[in-house]
């Protein structure tokens, strides 16, 4: 089942092409990573299909409306989320912020919605913090966070822009961990720039330059070339595979909408 269906969409900002001809099928429960340089329109791909910018070219669709009409599907972690750590916020606060578009904060909320609250913490492993002071928690606790705030609405997908850009090693793997877990009952779509991501978590890969590379990359052990059998893969090439529209080492297989490598193996010199 298609969740996000994009077709012949283009973006320009004043003068500047920002995304050229875009079509792109994202699928339930896929786990896509959106890769590309800075400035090929990784982001503006994002706020497009979160209805903060609009397109006179081509069409968005997400479950089969237009974003405005489904946005409550959509769970967002933006890519600053950075706060005040002198500002006196409680953990179990921030997270039931995520419920402001259905609840007046103002009345403050009742016990369906903090139980709500405190299962998002659950599930991302931060309910013992729920006290805390958001302050006092480390970069990757505070992305959990956010991203059991973005939980609280019960998304049917989940998009996240660079959530590991200011985390350490460990924090980052952490994080790519519960979005694997999570991505057994919600489709990812992930902004990075780590390669590790592509390796290890997603099953399928956009890159964006203003133009779209997009890879089935499901089965990695039969499709990406390897040094030696079971050594690593080269990041290198990964790079400059997904760059390219054809890889002209590999059998490739191009459809209306995706363009997926079927690479065989070799060994490099």
């Amino acid at each position: 089942m298609s969740v996000i269906e994009i077709e012949n969409l283009s973006f320009t900002y004043e003068k500047d092409i920002v995304l050229e001809n875009i079509s792109l099928d994202v699928y339930d429960k896929d786990f896509l990573a959106i890769i590309g340089p800075n400035g090929g329109g990784k982001s503006t791909l994002l706020k497009l299909i979160l209805n903060m910018y609009h397109s006179k070219r081509g069409t968005i669709r997400v479950f089969g409306k237009a974003p405005a009409k489904n946005l409550s599907l959509i769970g967002y972690v933006p890519q600053n989320t950075n706060v005040n750590t002198e500002f006196p916020i409680k953990v179990i606060e921030v997270v039931l912020m995520g419920h402001v578009g259905s609840k007046n904060p103002l009345f403050g909320y009742g016990k369906d919605e903090i139980s709500c609250a405190m299962g998002a913490l659950a599930q991302v492993g931060m309910e013992d913090f729920s006290q805390s002071k958001i302050g006092s928690l480390s970069g990757g606790q505070r992305q959990r966070v956010m991203i059991a705030r973005a939980l609280c609405a019960h998304p049917k997908i989940l998009i996240l822009d660079e959530p590991t850009s200011s985390i350490d090693i460990q924090g980052q793997k952490e994080i790519y961990e519960l979005l694997k877990l999570l991505n057994q009952s919600i489709t990812i779509v992930v902004v990075s720039h780590d390669i590790s991501i592509i390796l290890e978590y997603a099953n399928k890969a956009a890159h964006i330059n203003k133009r779209l590379s997009y890879h089935d990359i499901s089965d990695k052990e039969n499709r990406f070339h390897t040094h030696k059998q079971g050594e690593h893969f080269c990041e290198v090439e990964l790079l400059q595979m997904l760059g390219s529209e054809n890889c002209s080492t590999c059998d490739t297989s191009i459809s209306s909408v995706s363009k997926s490598v079927d690479g065989k193996r070799k060994d490099l010199k």
